[in-house]
């Protein structure tokens, strides 16, 4: 039986797994297996309100061991270290215990067909003390050690005398991530008056979005950067357009203009790059964002028995621009690879990727839902908001418990949800 092992279970990986396991691994013609450095899956796009505390892991994550136990294939916690395409396996760096007691040695993975979904990390360019001072949403573990400090903040200045005394966060980047997570912190400010934070509300935070380039939001059509300004403005939001950081201190961060701008959190969310260790492997092709390059198939330039989907994929479309870092690609990747790979078993041809863009939304917490529908179908995208956009990106976020879950699982997982948002706390307060 032949071995496929996929690297990564964010939204590309799980969903992968998910389609690879059901018709694959049901029929005991392959032997699948996720690799993950985490317990939990949570969707990225969720990360920021995981960060603020407005959603729980528990509740709105997925548990690998326990979906790998119901859907066919094993789960093996572990980071990836290195990869010998030649002899074809790979190779996990042991785990260790809080006390640094060893818990699993240095591991080798035999595999037949390999698939690299190992996602993005935030791309500070180099900028100094960015990565001593700021925090990056890039993981779970990352987002629940900013809410940590969020908590400790808030309760810091709920019980500081000083009447004016406000809480200053400063989000480097104004694409969706920044601006999704300013506007949550303003609704996390006023929830927490109903949590044992009587002084708190959103009139004592302070949040600046600083851009480098000419506006926020800048992969996004105008009018929804327009419309998301005027929110986030209207909020309290200090939008700082055209400012580029030169470093980061203590302090807060200090721009190319020598003006420190001051934080008490900072946090970093301007780009992202493919994993620094794919380039230092010096066995892939990989581009200026690190991404490694793969034809038509999604197959590495290197190895046809390689793939690499999501954020980490470097694909060239015809007109010239690469497949954008986001949650829709990875998706749509997924079904190709998956595709393929069943393909492949059959003696089938392969089917070229074909991305296709179907708009972008941003969800500014209660306050606001831009977005644009249809994309590259139509000459010109829809700007749509309000109700309607806020019912279109809970539907992206349902399409993907979908595809992990099935539609009647899936349907199950969305009405507990439902229900954990009636019953549960507003604001995760650990």
């Amino acid at each position: 039986m032949q071995k496929i092992v996929v690297v990564g279970g964010g939204a590309g990986g799980l969903e992968l797994v998910s389609k690879l396991s059901k018709t694959l691994g049901k029929k005991k013609e392959a032997e699948i297996v996720l690799v993950d450095r985490s317990q939990t899956h949570v969707w990225k796009p969720l990360l920021h309100e995981v960060a603020a505390g407005v959603i729980d892991k528990n509740s709105d994550g997925v548990e690998y061991r326990i979906h790998a136990a119901r859907n066919n294939y094993e789960f093996q916690l572990g980071t990836l270290n290195n990869i010998d395409a030649k002899q074809k396996f790979i190779e996990l760096d042991p785990i260790y215990d809080d006390q640094g007691e060893l818990l699993l040695p240095q591991r080798k993975i035999d595999f037949d067909y390999l698939v690299l979904a190992i996602g993005s990390v935030s791309n500070d360019f180099g900028t100094p003390g960015v990565a001593e001072h700021s925090f990056f949403l890039d993981s779970l573990t990352q987002a629940e050690r900013f809410h940590k400090a969020l908590l400790n903040q808030l309760l810091r200045i709920n019980q500081s005398s000083v009447e004016n005394k406000a809480l200053k966060v400063a989000i480097v980047g104004g694409g969706a991530t920044g601006t999704e997570l300013a506007a949550q912190l303003y609704h996390v400010a006023n929830l927490a008056k109903s949590y044992g934070m009587p002084n708190m509300s959103a009139k004592r935070i302070q949040i600046s979005i600083i851009e480098a380039g000419e506006r926020i939001l800048p992969a996004l059509p105008e009018r929804i950067a327009n419309s998301a300004r005027h929110a986030l403005s209207k909020l309290g939001v200090k939008v700082l357009e055209g400012t580029r950081v030169a470093k980061a201190q203590k302090e807060g961060f200090v721009t190319a203009d020598d003006e420190l701008l001051e934080a008490d959190l900072m946090v970093w969310a301007a780009g992202v790059k493919a994993p620094d260790f794919l380039r230092q492997l010096e066995i892939f092709e990989v581009n200026r964002a690190q991404q490694i390059l793969v034809n038509p198939y999604l197959q590495s330039s290197i190895d046809e028995h390689i793939y690499v989907i999501g954020d980490c994929c470097g694909f060239m479309q015809e007109n010239g621009k690469w497949v954008p870092p986001r949650a829709q690609s990875a998706h749509q990747m997924a079904s190709t690879a998956a595709k393929n790979i069943r393909n492949t078993f059959n003696n089938q041809p392969l089917k070229k990727y074909e991305y296709v863009d179907y708009g972008s939304l941003v969800h500014l917490s209660k306050y606001s839902t831009v977005g644009s529908l249809m994309g590259s179908l139509v000459n010109s995208s829809m700007f749509i908001e309000g109700r309607l956009a806020r019912f279109v990106y809970i539907s992206l976020y349902n399409m993907h418990q979908f595809a992990v879950h099935g539609p009647l699982k899936g349907i199950f997982v969305l009405l507990s949800r439902k229900v954990g948002n009636i019953v549960g706390p507003k604001l995760k307060l650990h």
